[in-house]
């Protein structure tokens, strides 16, 4: 089974970044070769895990649906525009975090423990919270530019994080879906005593 444990969006989200991909779309015009990311499909990955044989599935589902009493809860508040790779023909277009990056980063820290208290190895490469916009078909490194240009100053939403989900993934031709196989609650050790 395909799995990743994500940061979920409120529906007030979904709908703010639905409307900033409706203007970035009319801004950059028919000629993008941008293919959107459907809101009701988007969430902040924390861990990407990739295919898991359904042996090992069950001990990531036990260690992800245990609370996160480490981490007490917080807001995150999405703005500001990127691109990936940060140099030549871009990707991958995201949007950012202005407020709550730093509490981001560190429940990513703690859920790539949890998972590698299970035997799960990711990637080791810096952690840098987004959410993705949109992916290029066919890019230029003018579309860089062209995506600078139009950035938006201010914040799209604002989200209370206060728990994390491990979702299994499907892919098909009509696009992922995605279904939630555990919830990790964050901060209640604290709110019992």
């Amino acid at each position: 089974m395909r799995l990743f444990v994500a940061i979920d969006l409120n529906e007030d989200a979904r709908r703010a970044i639905a409307a900033e991909q409706k203007r970035l779309a009319d801004m950059l015009g028919p000629t993008s070769s941008l293919k959107w990311v459907r809101p009701d499909q988007m969430h902040l990955t924390l861990a990407f895990l990739g295919e898991v044989e359904e042996a090992r599935a069950a001990a990531i589902v036990g260690a992800m649906g245990k609370d996160i009493d480490e981490v007490q809860p917080f807001a995150i508040a999405i703005a500001g525009l990127g691109v990936f790779p940060p140099h030549g023909a871009p990707r991958v277009l995201w949007i950012g975090l202005s407020t709550g990056a730093r509490e981001a980063v560190e429940l990513q820290r703690f859920v790539v423990d949890r998972l590698s208290r299970v035997g799960v190895t990711l990637e080791e490469r810096a952690f840098h919270p987004h959410l993705t916009l949109a992916r290029w078909r066919q890019a230029r490194p003018v579309d860089r530019r062209r995506v600078a240009a139009r950035e938006h100053s201010g914040e799209i939403a604002r989200v209370e994080v206060d728990a994390v989900t491990l979702y299994q993934s499907r892919l098909s031709s009509t696009g992922p879906t995605h279904t939630a196989v555990a919830r990790a609650p964050l901060g209640r050790g604290a709110l019992s005593t």
